[in-house]
């Protein structure tokens, strides 16, 4: 079992993780091994709220297929196992940054004070605008 958070957990049963060939370079290994994995995860089989699965849907983007399952692909090292376990640590962390709720951001307004130094950095601003024009034409 994968422990999310203390509400989620996942079993590791219900990861289908297959190894795929890597891109990139790797010289002669690359067309021998097959050491990218490929980790596929049914959002359907684990309880979300509501909130939590719009924004799983949001975070994993184009990661997520349109029957809910999120595709992982981990090529980043050269060796099967840290692959596996670098896909699953993606997965986890995705489904963990799901449910935190953010915080409600709470209007504020400025303070009497602040306005006045706005309006006074604005006056004294035009002064010195003003005072930059001609005198006119004295001829």
């Amino acid at each position: 079992m994968l422990r999310i958070s203390r509400d989620l957990s996942i079993d590791e049963n219900d990861l289908e993780i297959g190894f795929v060939r890597a891109s990139g370079p790797g010289g002669q290994n690359v067309n021998k091994l097959a050491t990218a994995a490929q980790l596929r995860f049914d959002t359907n089989r684990i309880v979300l709220p509501p909130d939590a699965r719009t924004r799983l849907v949001r975070l994993a983007g184009q990661r997520m297929t349109k029957d809910g399952v999120i595709v992982i692909h981990a090529q980043r090292f050269r060796t099967q196992e840290r692959n596996r376990a670098d896909a699953i640590e993606r997965l986890v962390s995705l489904l963990r940054e799901a449910m935190v709720r953010p915080t409600p951001r709470r209007p504020t307004k400025p303070t009497l004070a602040s306005k006045r130094r706005r309006l006074e950095g604005k006056k004294r601003r035009g002064d010195i605008k003003a005072r930059r024009g001609s005198r006119g034409f004295e001829d």
